[in-house]
């Protein structure tokens, strides 16, 4: 089932936000997104929360100034997915910036597995003779590899966002807001937001030092169109914070100042810099660089983002445009598959899905979960084969459902089903045993009952109500694209009644429509639809400014119809 709702907003709220000069559509809409002041809506540099509320980023700033001091070898230890990437490539720029001898180390994920574990810090000792291992997106999990490594005689430095467990490993220091006694305002930054904000630490406690004064030390904002990409990709929350960072990056892309690497994947996906917008970074360039990470492993991505030889930028962008390509095919036949499994699946018989089948690619059931997860509206765990007769999984949610406690509930009804689990609210990831796999379907269900209402599991349409005719132009358009939306900070939609003109369909897929309201016009598609509607409809729709032979058309992007 699906409905359209209309976010209900503070009246006086908005009243407010208007007064203050923002444009009355922009002022309800932000109020409807829980923006009470202006200075929220802040994206410049300064407004950024100050690196000193961050628990132990001073102490880290302290332990890399003397081991930078010391000529200490340092090594990154990454994750395997866009934030992880963008945070070794932030990580190796910016400690490479302030004077630190680093290299980094990716680890296969299908040879490894998630974090810093014990074999990872025995690869990276023989590989790289480290002295000191920091870990960006990964580690807070990580007891035994921080054991294994402090063992060695190596210290490490855990960079990680993700939420810690009861234990936290015994490392040299730790920043992650989400740790115990952290105050930092945002809970929301990505890996690479907490890693951009160790270095914004380590050059101030640099300046102390004397090592540069404000004129002549390092520009870490040069950075910043990495922490957008990964912040982005990641779909943390785009809170206040978090929106400072996207927007600055964004605003370097927009004016052609990025990392060669970042170019070429902008070019490759055959997306306008100038244009840059967080749909780009979440669709068209993240997609690009985790495919690496899928299929084969991240250190061509990380290298496409390290290196600032463009024709080298440009060969690996192609390369990682065709894993993508591939990575599509295999996505596309496990859905096949998956809806299969589900061919005699009734939604109102069960709270959530779990499927596995011996064909299908650890590297891609994330991206098909989160697919099914979207067709039926449940929280969705999908499995592949794993090694010595286990099966990994890997889950995505609905609100409402938080997914790694769900999975820590049934690891405490019953302590030997789950081999390993970590997450967050909306995804996670997971290891049983094969022969398990009944006993944690049906156990995982039981959470299910137990926590989701049924009126949980209806797809809403959130949107923002009627548009004024007024503001179906391109000029309002580009103030809308001038913003920065994502997640929790969500796109507007509007929704109104039209009178459907004609309808067809496009290329055997897309429902392309005319539709008219007090005698206006509006081109409109809802891609991916094919069905056939009467004459008075309810669209939920975002607006497009549409280049067609030179001429820019307002177009309806359509989310939903429903019979008026």
């Amino acid at each position: 089932m699906t409905r359209i709702s209309i976010r209900p907003y503070p009246f006086r709220q908005a009243e407010l936000l208007k007064q203050s000069g923002l444009h009355p559509v922009l002022a309800r809409l932000f109020a409807a997104r829980g923006i009470v002041t202006a200075e929220e809506l802040l994206t410049e540099l300064p407004a950024l929360i100050p690196p000193n509320q961050l628990l132990n980023s001073e102490k880290a700033a302290r332990f890399l100034a003397d081991a930078i001091a010391a000529k200490k070898k340092l090594v990154i230890v990454a994750d395997y997915d866009c934030d992880g990437a963008t945070a070794c490539a932030v990580g190796l720029r910016g400690l490479r910036m302030l004077g630190a001898d680093v290299d980094y180390i990716v680890p296969n994920r299908f040879e490894y597995g998630y974090g810093l574990t014990p074999e990872i810090v025995e690869l990276t000792a023989r590989e790289k003779s480290p002295d000191i291992i920091v870990t960006v997106d990964n580690g807070i999990a990580s007891i035994d590899g921080v054991a294994a490594a402090n063992a060695r005689g190596i210290q490490v430095l855990v960079t990680d966002h993700h939420l810690p467990a009861d234990t936290l490993p015994q490392a040299s220091v730790i920043v992650n807001p989400n740790q115990p006694f952290c105050d930092f305002p945002s809970k929301n930054l990505a890996g690479v937001g907490v890693m951009f904000y160790v270095l914004l630490a380590l050059r101030a406690e640099l300046r102390q030092r004397g090592e540069f004064d404000q004129q002549n030390q390092p520009k870490l904002d040069t950075l910043l169109d990495l922490v957008a990409l990964g912040t982005v990709a990641d779909v943390v929350k785009l809170d206040p914070n978090n929106r400072i960072l996207v927007a600055q990056g964004l605003k370097r892309m927009r004016a052609g100042r990025m990392h060669a690497g970042i170019a070429a994947l902008f070019r490759v996906a055959g997306r306008e810099p100038r244009l840059a917008s967080p749909f780009d970074l979440g669709f068209a360039l993240g997609p690009r660089l985790n495919a690496a990470g899928r299929l084969a492993d991240m250190s061509l991505g990380i290298e496409c983002l390290t290196t600032d030889d463009e024709g080298r930028a440009w060969q690996i962008a192609q390369e990682l445009n065709s894993i993508n390509a591939d990575r599509k095919d295999i996505e596309r036949e496990m859905q096949d598959v998956a809806l299969l499994h589900l061919d005699d699946f009734q939604a109102q018989d069960t709270h959530t899905i779990t499927v596995f089948d011996a064909s299908w690619h650890q590297g891609v059931i994330g991206i098909v979960a989160s697919r099914l997860k979207d067709k039926f509206y449940r929280p969705t765990i999908t499995f592949a084969p794993g090694d010595e007769g286990l099966i990994k999984g890997s889950g995505r949610s609905i609100p409402g459902f938080h997914l790694r406690d769900a999975l820590d509930l049934v690891s405490k009804h019953a302590p030997s089903l789950i081999q390993k689990f970590g997450g967050h609210a909306m995804a996670a990831g997971l290891t049983i045993r094969a022969e398990d796999f009944d006993a944690f379907q049906i156990a995982f269900e039981a959470v299910g009952k137990t926590w989701l209402r049924q009126e949980q599991l209806e797809r809403i349409i959130e949107t923002d109500g009627v548009l004024e005719e007024a503001y179906y132009s391109t000029d309002f358009i580009e103030l809308l694209d001038g913003q920065v939306w994502g997640q929790g900070f969500a796109p507007p939609i509007f929704c109104d009644e039209f009178k459907l003109v004609s309808q067809r369909i496009l290329k055997e897929r897309h429902l392309k429509m005319v539709l008219e309201k007090n005698g206006m016009r509006y081109d409109a598609i809802w891609f991916g639809h094919t069905d056939s509607f009467g004459e008075r409809i309810k669209v939920a729709f975002r607006l497009d400014a549409n280049e067609y032979n030179g001429v820019t058309k307002v177009q309806l992007l359509v989310e939903y119809v429903e019979q008026a």
